[in-house]
C-alpha cells in the first residue's frame, strides 16, 4: 500500500512471517534476525528508511522479545518497536513470528514481502 512520497521514496507497509522449532531464546533471535535480514535485503532498506515495526507472536512463544533483537542491530536505535501477542485461533501456525513493518520504500521498487521457514505456507503467494 502507498500512502505518499518523499525524497526517501514511497511510504509503504510491509508483511512478513516465519517460525521456529522451539521456544528458546536462541531460536527466536536466529528466526528474528534472518526475517529482518530478508526484509533489508530484499528491499534494498537502510536503518534510516524504517519508521516502525511491529512483532507478533504465537502465544506458545515467550523466551525472548523479538523486538529485543531488532533493537541490537546498527542504527536501528530510532525505529519504533513493538511486540504483542497474536490472537489465538485454533488451527492456527504454531511458533510463528510476524511483522509489520512501516518506512520509506525507493521509488520504482515494489515491497517484497518475507516469508519464511514454515510461514511459507501463510502466503506462497509472496515466494
Amino acid at each position: 500500500m502507498t500512502v505518499s512520497s518523499s525524497p526517501l521514496g514511497q511510504f509503504v507497509a510491509w508483511r512478513g512471517a516465519t517460525t521456529v522449532s522451539e521456544n528458546t531464546a536462541l531460536a527466536i533471535h536466529q528466526a528474528v534476525s534472518e526475517l529482518l535480514d530478508s526484509l533489508v535485503t530484499r528491499n534494498q532498506l537502510q536503518p534510516h528508511h524504517l519508521v516502525s515495526v511491529v512483532f507478533s507472536v504465537t502465544a506458545d512463544l515467550d523466551a525472548l522479545f523479538p523486538a529485543s533483537v531488532a533493537r541490537r542491530r546498527p542504527g536501528w536505535e530510532g525505529i519504533a518497536l513493538l511486540d504483542t501477542q497474536q490472537m489465538h485461533v485454533p488451527g492456527n501456525l504454531d511458533h510463528c513470528i510476524r511483522l509489520l513493518a512501516h518506512g520509506w520504500l525507493p521509488e520504482g521498487r515494489i515491497p517484497e514481502h518475507p516469508y519464511l521457514r514454515g510461514a511459507v505456507s501463510l502466503r506462497p503467494d509472496r515466494q
